[in-house]
């Protein structure tokens, strides 16, 4: 049996985050990779210079056909960026899918470029996240989500990691990238449980797209049929790895992307 991953995102111009990086990990990783998008944007390494939504119902098309003719194993949630959008994409895993759910909070840019708008966040939370069964903000995204301060501490990264899942989704990974210190650490939270992924923190600007790389890979690995908390772990040592090979691809002259690809080229 074929493993078949959907990401349900928007697309980078530049190639390094959104669907392509969505893809280029499928692929890498031995899953078949299926695409919904949400947005097109016109960005690049260096910033985001437009956003043009998908028509919410052209979304919902779009998952009807990928979903009443492929076997999808998980699906891999990402930038959605309106309000109308988000209710589209719910409505289409209420009617079509009952896998796993990897949700990626998608809001701003490593470039710093916002790409959620800010009246649908209260949507995002009353629609998506009792539908994911895994939530996975970076520390901005956890604060914005829960109206609270950048998380400074391992303790403060769980309490805000049990706060999310106070508001449905069955785990929550809060992911550490973006604190300091020599380790790079993510707690997951799954009930009463919390495990610990930590690896070297890699001091490289070559970060576009992690976020996008990271739940992509933890979909792949339930696509594959994998436990959550292996899942999680196999996809941390996969962008440890990516993020490690960057500095080997010269591409633009801003925050180039994870080397999606390390293991073959």
């Amino acid at each position: 049996m074929t493993a078949i991953a959907l990401t349900i995102a928007g697309s980078d111009s530049g190639g390094g985050a959104g669907i392509q990086a969505d893809l280029k990990t499928f692929s890498a990783l031995g899953v078949y990779g299926a695409s919904v998008i949400t947005a097109l944007t016109a960005q690049n390494t260096i910033g985001v210079q437009g956003i043009h939504d998908v028509p919410p119902d052209f979304v919902l098309r779009q998952m009807e056909s990928v979903l009443s003719d492929l076997s999808v194993n998980a699906i891999k949630i990402g930038m959605l960026s309106v309000p109308a959008t988000i209710e589209a994409v719910a409505e289409g895993l209420y009617r079509h899918f009952s896998g796993p759910v990897v949700f990626d909070p998608v809001m701003v840019a490593a470039s710093g470029d916002p790409l959620l708008n800010e009246t649908a966040i209260g949507t995002l939370k009353a629609h998506l996240l009792p539908r994911a069964d895994l939530l996975t903000p970076n520390l901005h995204e956890a604060a914005r989500l829960l109206g609270a301060d950048i998380a400074m501490s391992e303790a403060s990264m769980a309490e805000q990691g049990k706060a999310l899942l106070a508001m449905g989704p069955k785990a929550v990974l809060m992911k550490g990238g973006h604190g300091e210190g020599p380790e790079a650490v993510d707690l997951l939270l799954i009930g009463e449980t919390t495990h610990r992924f930590a690896a070297p923190r890699i001091p490289s600007r070559n970060s576009h797209g992690t976020g996008c790389t990271l739940s992509s890979a933890i979909a792949a690995g339930l696509a594959k049929g994998l436990p959550l908390v292996e899942a999680v772990g196999e996809a941390k040592t996969y962008i440890h790895a990516a993020i490690a090979a960057a500095d080997r691809l010269a591409i633009g002259h801003g925050h180039g992307p994870t080397h999606h690809f390390h293991a073959f080229w």
